[in-house]
């Protein structure tokens, strides 16, 4: 009898059995939080064989080095980013975000040229500013909308190893051709790294593209309960011995706490479905503010009037998720009070919860920026940046429009 199920299974399928685990003795349902911090060995035979990566010794050591509830976690997550993929995906999981994005660029790029977008997420611009140098990495800060200034600064430097970009861009809520600029940088012998926490591999997937690498903040939509701080990094299978990216993670002291992992992987189990409200709702609140008399300017994906919408066409799938930016007309006072004025928003510098969170980057998540790189790239003084919840979308537009006034 020809049997229904796929080898090769879907989002929803590979979410909803997030915390099975692949082996456990006990035959455990859900995948068990494993909170030591040592591992013992059966025999010295063991120990030694580990440590000389050879087969037949121990499988773990120390959770430093690596932990099997973290490992579950990272397999999930790889799994969604190479879902379409022909070839396997491997994933390393990260204390947070940051931790994971310095990991990849260290482990690229360290005494070469990184090619970085102008809006970035804040403490990934404050890093790349302020600090790369003192690790032998130059930065030049690009558009990479603008494919002439990208071809130009492969011209004009002989030392770019990465190019670092991120999917929908943070706060700015721009997009860019991932395809084309892989392509520009794959020609000229540098690798591409893309942030894909906004998008989420629910509507991009930067690895379908030609993209090297791929970081997310576990901390927002792959949890999406508030309750992780956490970072992840997806390849493709190989990638991590090439660059010797595990010996960066082992040696920096990064990896992910086995109770985040675990938590990670409850959150995963509804990820679909989240996603599905999150659009939903962002679609909706997206149309209200566009239509408001105090709003200058707006960024959503699914607005006909995205600066960037061809783009949006071409690489965005399952609908446009749940971040929003919108100018307000009265500059940086109109954000001041519409921030002291929301009730059911939260005002709160995260995003991809199920609760709406607000902010306001000018004086909140970009205020580390410099104001000349802040405003050079598009992050004006009366921006804000909204992550819509799985709440009612009307409650949510109440919301605003009582605090708007």
């Amino acid at each position: 009898m020809e049997t229904l199920y796929k080898q090769k299974a879907t989002m929803e399928t590979i979410c909803a059995q997030a915390d099975h685990p692949d082996k456990d003795p006990y035959g455990s349902h859900a995948m068990p939080l494993y909170q030591t911090s040592t591992f013992t060995f059966k025999n010295v035979e063991a120990g030694k064989r580990f440590f000389a990566h050879e087969e037949g010794g121990a499988t773990h050591s120390y959770s430093r080095l690596g932990n099997p509830t973290v490992e579950k976690a990272e397999k999930v997550i790889a799994q969604l980013e190479g879902i379409d993929l022909d070839e396997k995906t491997e994933g390393m999981m990260f204390g947070s975000g940051m931790a994971a994005i310095t990991t990849g660029l260290m482990a690229i790029a360290g005494g070469k040229r990184i090619l970085a977008q102008e809006a970035l997420y804040g403490c990934t611009s404050q890093f790349l500013q302020e600090e790369a140098g003192r690790y032998n990495m130059a930065v030049t800060n690009l558009d990479p909308n603008n494919l002439d200034q990208l071809m130009d600064a492969f011209q004009e430097h002989d030392d770019i190893a990465l190019v670092y970009l991120e999917s929908i861009a943070n706060p700015t809520m721009r997009v860019c051709d991932l395809e084309i600029i892989t392509q520009i940088a794959h020609q000229n012998g540098a690798m591409v790294m893309v942030d894909n926490t906004f998008a989420t591999p629910y509507h991009i997937r930067p690895l379908n593209w030609g993209v090297d690498l791929v970081a997310h903040s576990t901390t927002k939509y792959l949890n999406g309960h508030g309750t992780v701080v956490g970072g992840a990094l997806v390849a493709k299978e190989g990638f991590f011995a090439e660059t010797d990216m595990h010996i960066y993670r082992k040696n920096f002291g990064g990896i992910s706490g086995p109770f985040d992992a675990w938590l990670t992987l409850m959150g995963l189990k509804t990820f679909p479905l989240r996603m599905k409200q999150h659009n939903r709702n962002g679609l909706k609140v997206a149309e209200f503010l566009n239509n408001h008399p105090k709003v200058n300017q707006i960024w959503h994906a699914g607005l006909e009037n995205h600066p960037d919408k061809e783009i949006i066409d071409k690489l965005m799938i399952n609908g446009y998720g749940g971040m929003i930016a919108f100018e307000l007309k009265g500059g940086l006072d109109a954000g001041v009070e519409l921030m002291n004025g929301v009730k059911l928003c939260s005002l709160a510098v995260s995003l991809g919860t199920v609760d709406s969170l607000i902010q306001h980057p000018a004086s909140m998540t970009h205020s580390v920026v410099d104001p000349k790189i802040r405003e050079e790239a598009g992050i004006t003084d009366g921006l804000v940046r909204l992550s819509v919840g799985i709440e009612s979308a009307d409650d949510i537009i109440a919301d605003l429009e009582q605090a708007l006034g």
